[in-house]
C-alpha cells in the first residue's frame, strides 16, 4: 500500500468520524468542533485529488469562517438544552419514518445504477494536465455551467430574504430610526441658536 493510499484512508476516515461525532455528540461546542475536523478532512482529500484551489476555499470559507461562526453562535446563546432535546424526542417517531423512506429511495436510485462508456478512461484522466485546477474550474463553472451557476445563486438569494423576512420582527419598546423623517425635517425646528454671555452657563 503506497503513502497516497494511506493518507486517502486516514482522511476519509476522519471525514467519516467528524460527520458522525456532529450528529452524536452531546454537547454542541463538541459537535461544532468535529464538524471542523471534517472539514480539515475533505480539504486533505482535495489536495489528494489535486484540487487545491478547493481545499483552500472549504479551509477559508468553512474552516475559517462558517465553523467559527457556528462555535461563537453556539457559546453565546442561552439555549435550554434540556427542553430542545424534549422537543426532540416528540418528533423523533416521524423522524425515523423520514429516515426511512430516504433510505428506501436512495436504495432504489444505487439499485439502478450504471456507468456510462468510458468511464475508467476519464476516471483516470478527468481533465487536461496542462490546465491548472483553478482554471478548469472557473471553465467548469463560467462556461459549460453559468446557468446553472446563476441559478444556484438566485436561490441562495431567495433563502437569504426569505430568512431575514422569517426572523424580522417589529417590537414598540425598540427605538428605529426613520431616514425619511430625518431627511424632510425642518432645519429651523430642529436647531435653535441662544446668546450665552461670557461666564454664563445654558
Amino acid at each position: 500500500m503506497t503513502v497516497a493510499a494511506v493518507v486517502f484512508y486516514l482522511f476519509a476516515i476522519a471525514v467519516l468520524l467528524g460527520g458522525l461525532m456532529t450528529v452524536l455528540a452531546r454537547n454542541p461546542v463538541h459537535s461544532v468542533l468535529w464538524l471542523i475536523l471534517a472539514f480539515i478532512s475533505s480539504a486533505g482529500l482535495f489536495i489528494l485529488m489535486g484540487a487545491e484551489f478547493l481545499a483552500m476555499l472549504l479551509m477559508i470559507v468553512y474552516v475559517g469562517a462558517v465553523a467559527v461562526l457556528f462555535l461563537f453562535v453556539v457559546m453565546m446563546l442561552d439555549i435550554d438544552f434540556a427542553a430542545l432535546k424534549a422537543e426532540m424526542a416528540r418528533y423523533l417517531p416521524l423522524a425515523l419514518l423520514i429516515g426511512v423512506i430516504i433510505l428506501m429511495q436512495l436504495a432504489l436510485a444505487f439499485g439502478v445504477w450504471s456507468t456510462a462508456e468510458g468511464f475508467e478512461e476519464q476516471l483516470a484522466a478527468p481533465a487536461d494536465p496542462a490546465i491548472e485546477n483553478t482554471t478548469a474550474l472557473g471553465l467548469l463553472l463560467y462556461d459549460r455551467y453559468f446557468l446553472l451557476f446563476q441559478l444556484a445563486g438566485l436561490i441562495l438569494l431567495v433563502a437569504m430574504i426569505g430568512a431575514i423576512v422569517l426572523t424580522l420582527r417589529h417590537r414598540a419598546d425598540v427605538k428605529r430610526q426613520d431616514p425619511i423623517a430625518q431627511m424632510m425635517r425642518d432645519p429651523k425646528a430642529a436647531m435653535e441658536l441662544r446668546d450665552v454671555k461670557s461666564g454664563q452657563g445654558l
